[in-house]
Parts: C-alpha cells; structure tokens; sequence
C-alpha cells in the first residue's frame, strides 16, 4: 500500500503538461529529424512515445509502464507494417522507465533479452535527466541494428509510419 502511495504521488507531481520541463520542441523535432534520417538507411519502422505520467485510475489498477507500452504499440499501428519490423521506443518520464517493443519480424532475431539490455542502458541517461539523450541514443543503437537485419534496398522503401514523437 505504501508503495501505491509513492506510486500516485510520483505521477501526480510529474504533469501532463509540464512535459515541456523535459523536451523542448525543438528536442522533439531533433528526435523525429533523427528518426528520418535513421529510416533512409534500413526498411524498419521506428516510433518514438513519450508519456508524462498515468492517471489515478491506471496506477490503482497496477498498470506497467511494459503493458502500456505494447498498448501504444497496438494504439498507433506500429506492428502494422509489411514486414513486421516496427519498433517503438516508449518513455514514461514519471518513472524514468523505457520500453522497447519490437514486432516479430525484429524481434524473432533480437529476442527480448536484447531489448531488455538496450533499456536498462538508456534508462541510467534518464536518471541522470538526460531525458533528449537516451531517446536518441535508443534511436541510433536500433538503427544500427535495423541496417544490419533490414537493409535498405534499391528501389526505395515507403515510410509506412510517421516520423513525429508521440506525446500522451
């Protein structure tokens, strides 16, 4: 119970509309600039979510920041792709904590284990408040990958997801 409680206060004081206190817009516009150019160098579709915090009615029902990430991914379409490589790179600010949700073409390749490592890095930038850093090293390590699994190929390649970060 004392945890819950924790829990609610750490959101409640973490506002929704204070998200500028973290990202600037122009961050937000370097973020979804370097997942364009990341897009032009492999076929893998990359989502960038921020989230400042939940509700009350999400914390008292336990809600993870993992479940609502793969909430986000099916909410935006992200596994929607041709070849089922959409990742979503997921930040809830209240709890410094970052998901990463890869489709099955990715993720049978990667595996979980993989994204696990990759989000406990990023999170210590984001317990340093190095909130536009993370994300866009996230971007970049991904993008490494998706050049080696889903090379870009001749003939262009359809950006099949939107560029722009996803605030909640």
């Amino acid at each position: 119970m004392k945890l819950k409680l924790i829990r609610t206060l750490i959101h409640l004081f973490t506002l929704r509309g204070r998200r500028g206190r973290y990202f600037s817009k122009k961050d937000l516009h370097e973020i979804a600039q370097a997942i364009a150019s990341s897009e032009t160098k492999h076929r893998a579709e990359i989502r960038v979510a921020i989230e400042s915090s939940f509700s009350l009615v999400q914390i008292w029902q336990n809600l993870l920041s993992r479940a609502r990430a793969l909430d986000i991914f099916s909410q935006y379409h992200i596994w929607d792709t041709e070849e089922n490589n959409g990742v979503l790179i997921y930040l809830l600010l209240a709890e410094h904590r970052l998901e990463i949700i890869a489709d099955r073409g990715i993720d049978k390749k990667l595996g979980e284990e993989y994204w696990n490592k990759l989000s406990s890095k990023i999170t210590d930038a984001l317990k340093e408040k190095k909130y536009k850093q993370g994300i866009l090293e996230a971007v970049e390590t991904v993008s490494k990958d998706m050049i080696i699994l889903f090379p870009k190929q001749e003939g262009g390649d359809p950006n099949e997801l939107s560029d722009e970060v996803i605030l909640i």
